[in-house]
């Protein structure tokens, strides 16, 4: 490999052990913009290629043709002067001809970004089929590793494909962004040092995605690496959202206004609060619309605590996505240095309680080992109830077979957080609603999840059975 890789550590050993394998594999690597998914691949097999080839953005078959011949004209030299092929069945005969002839005993192939080759009337996918159903499939030597960020197309076309593709897909990769604890890794091995109250606030508007965090400068606080990378003229990401969504969807519109509506509410919407929001139809058209932001990590779909599917909530939990919608999107590049001197802003603090809610949703596993249970079985979902007169709020609720039920609480703070008398009353009245509400007869665990733990204090030990810091969401 070029250079370690933080996390990724199944998935290279599976990458890795095709190398030597003695059959032929077709494995398909997905996941959102930026996650690192060719930077996996080349790292695991740089030296390894027998040939490598990715599409171009926006270009009709004809430049997709004329891309590919290029390529194959690099891994074999020998085809200078001879005709470049018409279609894309032609290209694909003349490639398993190359790789025929080559020396390789493994035949590696790499298809990057694999959704921009399949331009309108192409016959794109039906060449890939025949290449892949009558010739590299009937061989034990062809690795053939396809890689796209548009994760519907992926999924839809190649792992759920009803046609020649039906079930050929041997090994389904789909990379997710980092975990805090693959994050402090990233940055150990660039010798960048943060303690992790820094790691979890970078977590909160970059979340886990590899080039995000790669964009972080060492010797400089979270704070300021968001300023320069977010509300500098030139900073990295203050348009990165422009191209973020037409880069995985053709007509990103409807896309982008379903991830506008859940940004302002934080709770989630049901699908028919988002088809009044957005206006969009109630068809199947918005449920892929859904699906494909689903499959793309950028929206979580989750039943409420002793709700029926049917009724589930949209939430956004994209961190990028949501900060630049709430900060970016309208902030003047004049205003110098105006993260850091708006950090105790009010609407900067409830973005942060928010955001950190987020942090751990995404770590549910974490939290799960620090309780104890990761051997037990469980449902997690959200919950709302009460009535006009007294209404209640649980972001995160572990239904467990053993006859428990945390009611987690979710506080970011800059220091140890400290529960007073008006609190801990309403902390009660929550759980005593909660019971109320759903009729469980399965013992109550109120627990704090908090950046520093809870102070121990008369409160304290009246209410919370839980007490986990952020140092759990790193285990």
């Amino acid at each position: 490999m070029i250079e370690p890789i933080a996390g990724r550590k199944e998935e290279v050993s599976t990458l890795e052990a095709l190398k030597t394998s003695n059959r032929s594999a077709f494995v398909a690597l997905y996941g959102r913009r930026r996650v690192g998914k060719t930077y996996l691949i080349r790292n695991v097999y740089e030296d390894d290629f027998s040939f490598q080839v990715t599409g171009l953005a926006k270009a009709d078959t004809n430049g997709q043709l004329a891309n590919f011949y290029v390529a194959l004209l690099k891994y074999f030299p020998g085809l200078e002067g001879k005709s470049s092929p018409q279609n894309w069945f032609e290209s694909f005969l003349l490639l398993s001809k190359c790789l025929e002839e080559s020396s390789f005993e493994r035949k590696i192939v790499f298809l990057d970004e694999l959704p921009w080759f399949d331009t309108a009337k192409s016959g794109f996918i039906s060449a890939l089929e025949h290449f892949w159903n009558s010739w590299a499939s009937a061989r034990r030597d062809v690795v053939l590793i396809v890689c796209g960020s548009a994760a519907s197309w992926m999924v839809n076309n190649l792992i759920n494909n009803h046609g020649g593709l039906h079930n050929r897909v041997t090994h389904r990769m789909r990379l997710h962004p980092f975990t805090l604890t693959e994050c402090e890794e990233f940055f150990r091995l660039r010798s960048i040092s943060f303690d992790r109250y820094q790691l979890v606030q970078l977590y909160m508007v970059l979340g886990g995605v590899p080039f995000y965090l790669d964009q972080v400068k060492g010797g400089q606080s979270a704070a300021q690496n968001i300023e320069n990378l977010c509300f500098t003229e030139d900073g990295v990401l203050r348009k990165e959202f422009d191209n973020l969504y037409p880069s995985l969807f053709k007509k990103p519109g409807k896309h982008i206004a379903i991830i506008e509506a859940l940004a302002q509410k934080s709770k989630g919407l049901t699908r028919l609060e988002l088809l009044e929001s957005t206006q969009l139809p109630d068809g199947g058209s918005t449920t892929r619309l859904l699906k494909e932001l689903e499959e793309s990590s950028f929206i979580r779909r989750y039943s409420p605590f002793g709700g029926k599917e049917n009724n589930a909530i949209y939430q956004l939990c994209d961190f990028y996505s949501l900060f630049y919608i709430r900060f970016i999107r309208h902030a003047s590049v004049d205003d110098q240095d105006l993260w850091i001197t708006s950090l105790d802003h009010p609407s900067i603090r409830a973005w942060s309680g928010y955001a950190f809610e987020q942090v751990c949703l995404a770590h549910i596993p974490a939290i799960k080992k620090a309780l104890g249970i990761q051997g037990v079985r469980t449902q997690t979902s959200a919950w709302i109830g009460g009535d006009e007169r007294s209404k209640a709020q649980i972001d995160l609720v572990i239904d467990r077979r053993d006859h428990v039920i945390n009611l987690c609480e979710m506080k970011f703070s800059l220091d140890t957080y400290k529960i007073d008398k008006d609190y801990a009353a309403s902390l009660r009245r929550k759980v005593a609603i909660f019971r109320e509400q759903t009729g469980t007869k399965k013992s109550l665990f109120l627990t704090m999840i908090t950046t520093f733990g809870v102070e121990n204090n008369e409160y304290k030990g009246s209410v919370v059975q839980n007490d986990l810091n952020m140092d759990v969401l790193f285990e």
